[in-house]
């Protein structure tokens, strides 16, 4: 009847530009007598429903019949769409089921994202990898620091447990550290180089009065933990020097209380909203009843919230030479943003404006956890991928199919996920995503996928748990299933430091837990290295078309295609042996990972194994270097 990932059935498929038209075809039943058919499309920002009559096109075979229209919306924005048709039975709905197919009868729409015709996305990210850096557990220079804040314990030995156990007052404090640096960073850009690393993303690095620096205390200055300003855009000259680019965490939504603007530990000599209301900070903050009332991050004291949309903010963040303009104009090449959510549109459109001002190629990517085309966030439906705001976001949806399907899940969930993004995002947005399979904000992956589950665990329960000797041994096994995947679906892989050298560890602070130098799993570390050659080398992994190819119980296959080569990934999540056809052209690949099909082009899959060929867009092909 109708299928909206078909290009029979809908041409262009998935998200389009404002002002092109879309074809619309569905089939009906002769038996039906149809009279007439309309497509019904809601602009869902102003709940406006354009009513579009069909057209009788044609026979498709004896028992069924042609209907079809055009389709353009004028404005960028978020519409849902279903069909009505009038019968002999009187009018019935098309509406939407499984895998986008129709199906008549009441049920959900479909949606039809439609982004400004004008929007593009930085390309020097697509087709590279991504590597997240959590600053303080990476590696330490071992140089002196000087102008460090009182208050900070420093670790006596690189790799020992963090901090855990809350203080005497029963409060997890996150004052403990182990001195990785800007320096430590670039005296391991050569080991990044190695793994194909494009694109450093570095969780916050401005200072701040915790190890994980979410608490911001002057968004002008670098953390002195961490080194000056000139130690980071050394880092930067040096990481352009090798292909690499650096990212930074923007917190926007909050301070730290113990800060320069809100002062409430009375730490710095000029006045703080907390310590005046003649402060130039005063009106940047929610007070409910001054000084100690106030609105904060999820009830968290110490990150009081701040008013976005305050002109003096606004100007400090996103004006000329302000946060944005200052740190991009120190190496920076963009700005992953925390909390997207709970950042008004428009601050989201202002940064976006400062960022392209100072840097047309800046990315400017989102912490969204979910579908962030249909996001609606506080009662607001978000407009991030429209084209005025984000680039990216970080692909949480991704994240859980793969360790859902690695994990239980089946391979029909985890392929209608995928299929489900790419349909609603626009293009130059999924070449971008940042692919995650870990991140500071999750338990590790290797943890997920053969640990025992976390339920509701506290930490003292944590900090005692390891992988068995068994469970390491499918764990290491399944990553490779999971980084095959992060390097091949669409969007761009990025790698949580450690995650390469098998890290285990469930929540913070067991996720960020120092990197294991000299201490990797080295079978694992060579995958990562084999991977990032494959990736780097493939064109089709850049801005190539995603295909099904099998999604049945353990079994998972897609092919990304350009016009010059085609690239066929498969996947067993089972523990026993399985086999499904492929076409014949494969016959004849490059069997990157795994091996070929045999002469019944029947490709076997081991046990958690996982396979890549390679072939040219007509069947010939290059030997590829792996």
């Amino acid at each position: 009847m109708f299928n909206s990932r078909s290009p029979v059935y809908r041409y262009p498929t998935g998200a389009v530009p404002n002002k092109l038209p879309v074809h619309f075809k569905i089939t009906l039943p002769r038996e039906l007598h149809c009279s007439a058919a309309r497509l019904m499309v809601k602009n869902d920002a102003t709940g406006k429903e354009d009513v579009s009559g069909m057209f009788w096109c044609g026979m498709n075979g004896g028992q069924y019949e042609w209907w079809e229209c055009h389709f353009a919306a004028k404005e960028p924005g978020l519409y849902f769409y279903r069909f009505c048709v009038d019968t002999w039975r009187g009018t019935l709905k098309l509406s939407r089921g499984w895998g986008g197919e129709g199906f008549l009868g009441e049920g959900p729409v479909w949606q039809l994202t439609v982004y400004d015709g004008n929007f593009t996305t930085p390309d020097w990210l697509k087709g590279g990898i991504m590597y997240q850096i959590f600053p303080d557990r990476f590696y330490s220079s071992g140089k002196k620091k000087h102008n460090v804040p009182s208050g900070r314990k420093m670790h006596p030995a690189w790799g020992e447990m963090p901090d855990w156990e809350p203080n005497p007052d029963g409060k997890i404090t996150n004052i403990d550290y182990f001195g990785g640096d800007f320096d430590g960073i670039r005296e391991k850009l050569g080991y990044l180089k190695s793994l194909g690393v494009t694109c450093i993303y570095l969780n916050p690095i401005f200072e701040s009065h915790s190890n994980h620096r979410y608490d911001t205390a002057d968004y002008t200055k670098t953390d002195p933990l961490l080194g000056t300003e000139d130690d980071f855009r050394l880092l930067c000259r040096t990481a352009a020097k090798l292909g690499i680019r650096v990212i930074l965490d923007g917190v926007f939504n909050h301070t730290g209380s113990d800060s320069v603007y809100f002062n409430r530990e009375k730490r710095y000599p000029s006045s703080g909203a907390y310590n005046s209301k003649e402060s130039k900070y005063y009106p940047w903050y929610s007070f409910k009843h001054w000084p100690d009332s106030y609105e904060s991050w999820w009830g968290f004291d110490t990150l009081p919230n701040v008013n976005e949309l305050d002109p003096g903010y606004s100007a400090y963040i996103n004006g000329k030479d302000g946060v944005i303009q200052k740190w991009l104009g120190a190496g920076a090449s963009g700005w992953r943003l925390d909390v997207a959510d709970e950042l008004p549109d428009g601050f989201l459109d202002s940064v976006r404006a400062a960022a392209k001002l100072k840097k047309d190629d800046a990315v400017i990517a989102g912490e969204v956890w979910e579908d962030a085309s249909n996001k609606t966030a506080y009662g607001m439906r978000r407009r991030y991928l429209l084209g005025g705001q984000l680039d990216s976001v970080m692909n949480y949806p991704f994240r859980n199919a793969v360790l859902g399907f690695l994990t239980g899940s089946k391979a029909e969930d985890m392929m209608e996920s995928i299929l489900t993004i790419i349909e609603n995002y626009p293009p130059q947005v999924l070449s971008c995503l940042m692919n995650n399979i870990g991140t500071h904000d999750t338990p590790r992956a290797i943890t997920v996928l053969a640990g025992e589950p976390l339920g509701g665990h506290g930490r003292a329960w944590q900090s005692r748990q390891h992988l068995t000797k068994a469970g390491r041994a499918r764990g290491l096994a399944l990553m490779r299933l999971a980084s095959l995947m992060q390097y091949t679906l669409p969007g761009v892989p990025c790698v949580y430091y450690g995650d390469e050298a098998g890290m285990e560890g469930y929540s913070d602070p067991f996720n960020r837990r120092c990197y294991p130098w000299g201490n990797e799993d080295a079978g694992l570390l060579s995958w990562y290295r084999r991977l990032g050659r494959i990736r780097l080398g493939r064109t089709c992994l850049k801005n190539g078309v995603f295909t099904p190819l099998a999604a049945s119980g353990s079994v998972m296959a897609y092919i990304r295609s350009d016009e010059n080569e085609k690239l066929l990934c498969a996947f067993n999540s089972s523990d026993s042996e399985k086999s499904f056809y492929i076409p014949e052209e494969w016959q004849s690949a490059d069997a990157l990972i795994g091996s070929l099909p045999d002469e019944k082009n029947s490709l076997c899959l081991p046990p958690l194994g996982c396979c890549a060929l390679l072939t040219g867009a007509n069947g010939a092909y290059k030997k590829a270097r792996h």
